[in-house]
């Protein structure tokens, strides 16, 4: 069976995943544009509802901590009544002379009435290329809203010198008003 291509349609995969959202096995989180402040038709992300029965199905093969973490932030988000969506965030950016058109991602726009918090999930954060990555989102924000990076490593909750808390993923989970505090 190895090798075997099966042409799928679209709307068959769209009919798959809507059952799979119905049966409560995954949420969307869609993509907001939020500069222009609207949804972006680009492809939602999903996110597993129970990671227990994910990693059973899979044999616990698949531990991509990366993606772990994110997803069980979003669970806890979704948990602690937030609405979360995937914040987009249209840049111009120069490259070889040349200005192009980039799309830089905010893991997490989460809303709670008229609170409002951004989140980015960031398994390690020890090399400074990748503190660049998970920063440089929010430092393309124009607004006041809290902007929060989640860590795997073990560091201290603090606010860097452009006002964007670090806080450890543990820290989040083990404490409801983690967010609201720092």
């Amino acid at each position: 069976m190895q090798g075997l291509r099966i042409k799928v349609d679209g709307a068959t995969v769209s009919n798959y995943i809507s059952h799979l959202e119905d049966e409560f096995l995954f949420e969307r989180s869609r993509r907001f544009d939020l500069k222009g402040n609207w949804y972006v038709d680009t492809p939602s992300k999903y996110y597993a509802v129970d990671l227990g029965l994910r990693n059973a199905k899979l044999g616990f093969r698949q531990n991509e901590y990366n993606h772990l973490m994110e997803n069980a932030i979003y669970n806890e988000l979704r948990y602690r009544g937030y609405s979360v969506d995937v914040g987009v965030i249209g840049i111009r950016d120069y490259k070889d002379g040349k200005r192009e058109y980039k799309q830089l991602e905010i893991d997490f726009v989460a809303n709670k009435g008229g609170y409002r918090i951004y989140l980015q999930s960031a398994y390690r954060m020890d090399e400074p290329d990748k503190q660049m990555q998970e920063l440089r989102p929010f430092l393309k924000m124009n607004d006041a809203f809290k902007k929060v990076v989640l860590v795997g490593d073990d560091v201290p909750p603090h606010v860097n010198e452009k006002g964007i808390v670090i806080m450890n993923v543990i820290d989040f989970m083990k404490d409801p008003g983690s967010l609201e505090r720092v």
